[in-house]
């Protein structure tokens, strides 16, 4: 492995090396990564003679920025670490980045011209990564998945040529990538169209545990007729060690959403209200979500519907040992077969729910407890980037989706060297 270093302009860490053990975390800690050697890439032509070697000598590529959403999947691998494929850089509505950007770079950038990218709840989550997953964002539901905005993709492919992929030039792989995860190549830049967003009003309201049921039948009210351009997710949050809190946040693509959130509003004793109208580059200050890694569990389910049997599951047992249980509403364009889209596709069901704790044995048996109380509501398909270790790449897609997928993984990559997180072929 000592010829790596010879290859690279960027540095490469091996086992036993001084910060080795630091570079090949994910930000999830409580996952260990087991890998080979992590090079620290500083330029697409690390990639390409990265990926080569591996090839020639019969190991595996994976590629993370900073590692959200691993499995643990990499023993034997060659870890890519790809922070140093920076920039951004936007023209005529189209924003082009590096492997390495986050979505808060994107939103400084475009919220000055009245555009947003279609990110998500963190700002410190890589615009690449989570668009090969296909992307869920706060706007979904007015433009789609993330994914289906992407006009190019400049990439490394599985025998170490550098490639530019457009529904044009690749249309096969074009579509691989917009949604079915990073098996297929490595993604150095993306291009893609930002949306309109001239204004945003967003933020949260926040309630003793208590006022729950309250809070839930209205969301339910609120979400059964919401328009497009308004976004409302709730929340059970119980602080460890402290008091339980449900929230709802809420963004609207507009100026105000007037009455929309009145079911909200007529609930008393709420603690906290900052909804306002917010620059784009404040959007992941809605839900304040923690910016350095920490360790946790998750599971992710998408429901059919939000009935009374479904919030009976969620509010009848204590949150503890979970820290959080969250449900987003879907629906709209995502509901949408998008025209020319990705393998992403669009999702039938109206909402998400998505719970999270510290790694325990307990808080393990919570989330296995509450996936199962939930089965009659769930359509067993889940978001490719809120899978979580133990689950496969195949819960993320119908079957005519994953076998087209794994049709183009035997042909573009028959060795295997191009490894994503969840492999279709898992």
């Amino acid at each position: 492995m000592n010829e790596l270093r010879n290859l690279m302009n960027g540095r490469v860490l091996l086992p036993g090396d001084e910060g080795f053990d630091e570079a090949r975390r994910p930000w999830n800690l409580a996952v260990d990564q087991p890998v080979r050697a992590v090079v620290e890439v500083a330029d697409a032509d690390d990639v390409a003679a990265a990926v080569g070697f591996a090839r020639l000598h019969g190991l595996a590529v994976t590629a993370q920025p900073s590692g959200h959403g691993p499995s643990g999947d990499t023993d034997g691998t060659i870890l890519l670490r790809t922070r140093g494929l920076g920039g951004v850089e936007i023209g005529n509505g189209v924003a082009r980045v590096g492997a390495g950007v986050k979505w808060g770079e994107v939103l400084a950038a475009a919220s000055p011209l009245g555009l947003t990218g279609l990110a998500g709840s963190s700002p410190v989550v890589s615009v690449v990564g989570y668009t090969l997953g296909g992307g869920l964002s706060w706007f979904s539901r007015k433009y789609g998945f993330a994914s289906d905005s992407v006009r190019a993709f400049d990439a490394v492919d599985a025998e170490g040529r550098r490639i530019r992929v457009t529904a044009d030039q690749d249309p096969e792989l074009f579509w691989a990538l917009r949604g079915g995860g990073g098996d297929f190549a490595i993604v150095t830049a993306v291009e893609f169209e930002l949306s309109p967003a001239p204004f945003l009003h967003g933020g949260r309201i926040m309630w003793p545990i208590e006022r729950a049921p309250e809070v839930l039948a209205a969301f339910r009210e609120v979400t059964a007729s919401a328009p497009d351009e308004l976004t409302v997710w709730f929340d059970l949050l119980q602080i460890p060690g402290g008091p339980g809190f449900v929230m709802v946040d809420s963004t609207y693509l507009g100026r105000d959403p007037g009455a929309l959130l009145r079911p909200f509003d007529l609930i008393g004793g709420a603690v906290s209200d900052n909804r306002r109208l917010l620059p784009v580059a404040e959007l992941g200050s809605i839900c304040d979500e923690p910016t350095d890694p920490s360790p946790g569990m998750s599971r992710c389910e998408l429901l059919t519907g939000l009935d009374g049997e479904v919030a009976g599951v969620l509010l009848d047992e204590p949150i503890d040992p979970l820290v959080g249980v969250q449900i987003r509403h879907l629906g709209g364009a995502l509901a949408k077969p998008a025209d020319g889209g990705g393998a992403a596709g669009h999702l039938d069901e109206p909402y998400l729910v998505y719970a999270f704790g510290q790694p325990s044995e307990t808080t393990g048996e919570r989330l296995d407890r509450l996936g199962k109380a939930l089965v009659p509501a769930t359509s067993g398909r889940k978001p490719y980037t809120m899978l979580h270790g133990g689950e496969q790449a195949a819960a993320a897609f119908p079957r005519e989706t994953l076998a087209r997928l794994r049709d183009l993984k035997r042909s573009r990559d028959p060795h295997g060297v191009i490894k994503a997180n969840f492999p279709v072929l898992g």
